[in-house]
C-alpha cells in the first residue's frame, strides 16, 4: 500500500484534478476549480455495486439539504467510471436519491492524490474530506472499509470547520454542535478545564 504522511494534506490545496462525474441524468466533468468558492465535502467508497457504499450514499442523500444549507457541495468518489455511476444510481433504490455528483476515479488519481487508494485491491479507503472555499483541505477521516460513516457527524465537522473559519482566534470544543459555546484558547484556560 502507497503510504502517504496524512497529516500533510491538512491546510494544504487540493491539487488540479479533472475527472468524469454523473449527476441527475447528465454526464459532467468536475475538476479542482469546482471546490473554488464555496465549501466541499469529498466522500470516498471503495466501489460501487458493493454493500456498505450505498448506505453511506442514501445516508448522504437524505441529509443533503443540510448540507446545501452550509452551502456546502458533496461529492461521492469511487475508483469506478462515471458510466458505472449512472447504472448504480439507475438500480439502487438508495444511490438513485443523489443528487450530487457521483465521481468516477478509474485512474485513481484522486485515491492517490487524497491518500486513500489501496494499491494491491484498486480501491478507495473511506475517506472524508472537508475544504473550504480557497481549496484547502481542513478536515479529514479515513478509515477501514468495512466501517461505514454517519454522515451527521460530517456536517457537524463542517459547521465547525465554518465556525472557526468565521471566527478566528475560536476553537470548538470536544463534541460541540452550531450554537454552543467555543473557546478562546488562553493562557488562563491552561490547566482550568
Amino acid at each position: 500500500m502507497s503510504i502517504i504522511n496524512a497529516l500533510s494534506l491538512i491546510n494544504t490545496k487540493v491539487q488540479p484534478f479533472k475527472a468524469q462525474a454523473f449527476r441527475q441524468g447528465k454526464f459532467i466533468e468536475v475538476t479542482e476549480k469546482d471546490l473554488h468558492g464555496k465549501w466541499s465535502v469529498l466522500i470516498f467508497m471503495p466501489a460501487a455495486f458493493t454493500f456498505n457504499c450505498p448506505t453511506e450514499v442514501e445516508d448522504a442523500a437524505d441529509n443533503y439539504a443540510e448540507f446545501q444549507k452550509t452551502g456546502a457541495e458533496v461529492y461521492i468518489v469511487t475508483t469506478d467510471t462515471h458510466f458505472s455511476h449512472k447504472v448504480w444510481h439507475e438500480t439502487s433504490p438508495a444511490v438513485g436519491k443523489a443528487k450530487f455528483p457521483l465521481i468516477g476515479d478509474p485512474t485513481h488519481q484522486l485515491t492517490r492524490g487524497f491518500g486513500v487508494h489501496i494499491e494491491e485491491e484498486g480501491l478507495a479507503l473511506r475517506g472524508t474530506f472537508i475544504i473550504n472555499p480557497e481549496g484547502e483541505i481542513k478536515t479529514m477521516e479515513v478509515h477501514d472499509n468495512s466501517i461505514a460513516r454517519d454522515v451527521k457527524e460530517t456536517l457537524r465537522k463542517l459547521k465547525a470547520a465554518q465556525y472557526v473559519a468565521k471566527n478566528p482566534g475560536q476553537v470548538c470544543p470536544a463534541k460541540w454542535n452550531e450554537g454552543a459555546e467555543t473557546l478562546t484558547p488562553s493562557l488562563d484556560l491552561v490547566g482550568k478545564i
